[in-house]
């Protein structure tokens, strides 16, 4: 009698598929920000002394406070309050710099660009993760053509430069910050460049050779160029109830995004374009990369496991059931 191999090779699949998905370690793979605190999420970047923790805050006049968040269980791992810095106001954004340090948007305008001016605040990235109270350097901005409501600002990750979107419905604003930022008096950006969205938040890749602009609807991505930006093509943003922050993982593979809400999911998504000339994508690793309006999405190393775990247990399979096939009882 001839005796079937599908019902072993049914358990081996059973087998493969039942081992647990071992979650990502830089967060690439998205996480939940289960802070009861953490409500109105509306900033986010990748710490660079801490692996797999991301740095994000309220919106609006919260207080002047960061929480780290470990990607690997959405937990809250420390509580940051700056000290120096006043009273907030429209805490909108957050950015790490070349030297370590996180810079905070305190940009929003919600009465529609009425405020002469805005603050940004600048701090080290603590070395120890605990709650603790940390001093900033407060920075007074204005802006060359006058006041204005802005949601997105990014450090240029090689020059140490900070850039901020403005925000308005029919389209916003590229704004260029002095080479350095100066506490002793007031620092005015000045429009450089045209952004045909309603952006909520921005974010520069590791490299530098690429930045990116989320909305409430869509995305778009722009090759830098040093600083005369190209635009290359749409970002794939997720549907999500509030969209207000992104941010790349330290690799510059995946972009993520979040939203406000109580619970709120951080959600991955892919680069399209290249980060640069020389053909490489934006992590610098010469990866592949969509077209002007592709997502360019890409399996990760559960995915490729999974993949090939199927793959042999299906040749075990044929394998065993063709020497049962040549062998009679």
């Amino acid at each position: 009698m001839r005796r079937s191999f599908v019902p072993l090779a049914g358990a081996i699949l059973a087998v493969v598929l039942a081992v647990p998905a071992v979650a990502a370690d830089d967060g690439s793979e998205g996480f939940p920000v289960k802070d009861p605190r953490i409500t109105e999420s509306s900033g986010l970047v990748a710490s660079r002394a801490h692996p797999g923790v991301y740095w994000t805050h309220n919106d609006s006049d919260d207080g002047a406070f960061l929480y780290a968040v470990d990607s690997r269980t959405g937990g809250t791992v420390a509580t940051i309050t700056m000290s120096g810095v006043g009273s907030p106001r429209d805490v909108e954004a957050i950015s790490m710099g070349p030297d370590g340090h996180l810079y905070v948007g305190d940009i929003g305008d919600n009465l529609g660009g009425t405020w002469d001016h805005v603050w940004i605040y600048e701090l080290p990235e603590p070395k120890q993760l605990r709650d603790q109270t940390v001093r900033a350097t407060q920075y007074d901005v204005k802006y060359a053509d006058g006041p204005r409501d802005a949601e997105a600002l990014m450090v240029h990750p090689k020059t140490g430069r900070v850039y901020i979107v403005s925000k308005n419905e029919e389209g916003g604003g590229l704004y260029e910050g002095p080479a350095e930022l100066s506490a002793a008096g007031t620092n005015t950006f000045k429009r450089i460049k045209d952004i045909d969205l309603w952006v909520t938040d921005g974010a520069f890749s590791p490299d530098g050779r690429q930045l990116a602009v989320r909305g409430y609807l869509g995305g778009l991505a722009y090759e830098w160029n040093d600083g005369s930006p190209e635009r290359q093509g749409r970002l794939s943003v997720p549907f999500q109830g509030q969209g207000e922050s992104m941010a790349y993982t330290p690799d510059g593979s995946t972009l993520l995004y979040g939203s406000e809400g109580a619970g709120s999911e951080v959600e991955p998504g892919s680069v399209p374009g290249r980060g640069g000339k020389d053909g490489k994508s934006p992590s610098g690793d010469g990866g592949s990369a969509a077209g002007d309006d592709g997502d360019g999405a890409g399996g990760g190393p559960d995915t490729d496991f999974t993949m090939g775990a199927l793959v042999l247990a299906a040749a075990l399979a044929v394998v065993y059931g063709l020497k049962r096939l040549l062998r009679r009882d």
